[in-house]
């Protein structure tokens, strides 16, 4: 039985049980996240909602190749007991091939190998408090595609609680540590070229069933 809550409002601070009391009872909510103790809620704009799009599309097409991994989209996580963040896009292995999620009561616990945001209206705590939130609950990739200036930081956690920068390789890409052939063409996502997108991540597949 759901406790009467009043609503959710930007910067209301509160646990995680009380958080997902009042988000339960606003059905119609699509965006709202709990970072911290602190609730964010931002507007979705036309721009980012179309780049929001291709990143969805590429983790669905590498993991139709890939077994036991599971491409989410705006899943909201009880990532910690203080943050219940909502990532645009995921990407996870399954338990049983040794992912660090899990699925608890239609919701994801835990954390996914891969999270991705687009950054515009939220880049303010996107970079600041979430990146710092993901890296500190041990998400191993943190990917923030930051839509003002054209830029795409993908991050990787190599000690704990420390996040460095992936360096573009010669031809372009950016390539994911934890998923082997999941390859970025960084123009042609600002390009917003789909094709190319897809045909480097086959390329990128391709490279490593050779490996």
């Amino acid at each position: 039985m759901l406790l009467d809550y009043p609503l959710l409002s930007p910067g209301d601070q509160m646990g995680r049980d009380e958080f997902l009391g009042r988000w339960y009872q606003m059905p119609g909510l699509k965006f709202a996240e709990l970072i911290e103790g602190a609730v964010y809620m931002s507007p979705l704009s036309l721009r980012q909602a179309n780049r929001d799009n291709l990143i969805p599309g590429l983790l669905f097409s590498y993991a139709a190749h890939v077994p036991d991994c599971q491409p989410l989209t705006n899943a909201t996580s009880l990532m910690t007991p203080t943050s219940v963040p909502q990532p645009d896009a995921s990407l996870r292995w399954v338990r049983e091939v040794g992912g660090r999620s899990r699925v608890d009561d239609e919701l994801m616990a835990g954390v996914p190998e891969l999270a991705v945001e687009i950054c515009l209206s939220s880049r303010s705590y996107d970079l600041g408090p979430k990146r710092l939130l993901y890296q500190s609950a041990g998400v191993p990739e943190y990917l923030a595609i930051i839509l003002e200036n054209q830029q795409i930081e993908w991050r990787v956690q190599e000690q704990v609680g420390r996040y460095r920068l992936l360096k573009p390789h010669k031809d372009g890409t950016l390539r994911s540590r934890i998923f082997p052939g999941l390859w970025l063409d960084i123009d042609a996502y600002w390009r917003n070229d789909r094709a190319a997108l897809l045909a480097t991540v086959e390329r990128g597949l391709a490279a490593e069933s050779k490996s």
